[in-house]
């Protein structure tokens, strides 16, 4: 088992960009990692980090591949110092600032999920339609939405493993969880709005933990929303840094 704690945070923030380059064939370790899908929506599009390299040199590059899509430009611990400030004083906008949490998976309890949930793992085609319909409303993701499913399918890198949360035959909830780095990284962590406060995000979440643990890895992180927050620091996930999302203008 690795021997990170959650205050280790290169190792999450190495998962995050693994994560969101998987969606475009992107190297994740590249002192300007950028990824695209074309899918309308700024977490699916943008730039991950920026190291050792001129502000200026550095958003030209990026607007050569981006340029035409949504995208937006994370800043967390792994991007040069005065990253964000540089940003907003060539016009971006702060569109989101988004707590990194992580938590020791050996230190949780097994508690049972609700009774009439069940949890499978999405892989056809019509699973993944289904899964990508359940947190595509939640998570504000538009468009063609056939498109997200291909991305989901051709996912560039293994080890990435999307729960269902199933009630009545229906997809309601979904947990995505990436193992190809040194921690578990959860993503798309959703339920539909007439199953809110019924514990299936909390299933869902607490699921993936378990694989994490039984995967050999010690830590798990996320980020998360203002409303998911408190969800997370219940299940026992601390705060450890924040990542801010920025737009640039065209």
């Amino acid at each position: 088992m690795t021997t990170y704690s959650i205050h280790d945070l290169e190792p999450q923030l190495a998962a995050n960009r693994t994560y969101w380059c998987g969606w475009a064939g992107a190297q994740p370790d590249t002192d300007l990692p950028t990824y695209r899908t074309d899918v309308p929506h700024p977490l699916l599009n943008g730039v991950l980090r920026v190291r050792g390299r001129q502000l200026d040199d550095a958003i030209t590059e990026a607007r050569k591949h981006l340029t035409g899509s949504v995208w937006g430009w994370w800043v967390g611990a792994d991007s040069d110092d005065g990253t964000a400030e540089g940003l907003l004083a060539r016009g971006a906008t702060q569109i989101s600032d988004m707590p990194v949490m992580a938590v020791d998976v050996t230190t949780l309890p097994e508690v049972e999920a609700p009774g009439d949930l069940r949890i499978q793992v999405a892989a056809t085609r019509a699973e993944m339609r289904e899964y990508v319909e359940a947190y595509a409303g939640p998570l504000g993701v538009p468009g063609d939405l056939g498109l997200v499913v291909d991305r989901e399918l051709s996912f560039a890198y293994p080890d990435v493993v999307r729960l269902a949360g199933i009630v009545d035959g229906r997809t309601v909830g979904t947990c995505t969880l990436s193992l190809g780095t040194d921690v578990g990284a959860l993503y798309c962590i959703a339920t539909q709005p007439d199953h809110r406060r019924k514990g299936i995000a909390t299933a869902l979440t607490r699921e993936a933990l378990r694989i994490t643990r039984a995967a050999g890895l010690r830590i798990a992180t996320l980020q998360a929303s203002s409303e998911g927050e408190p969800v997370y620091r219940q299940i026992g996930f601390d705060t450890v840094t924040r990542y801010r999302l920025y737009q640039l203008p065209e």
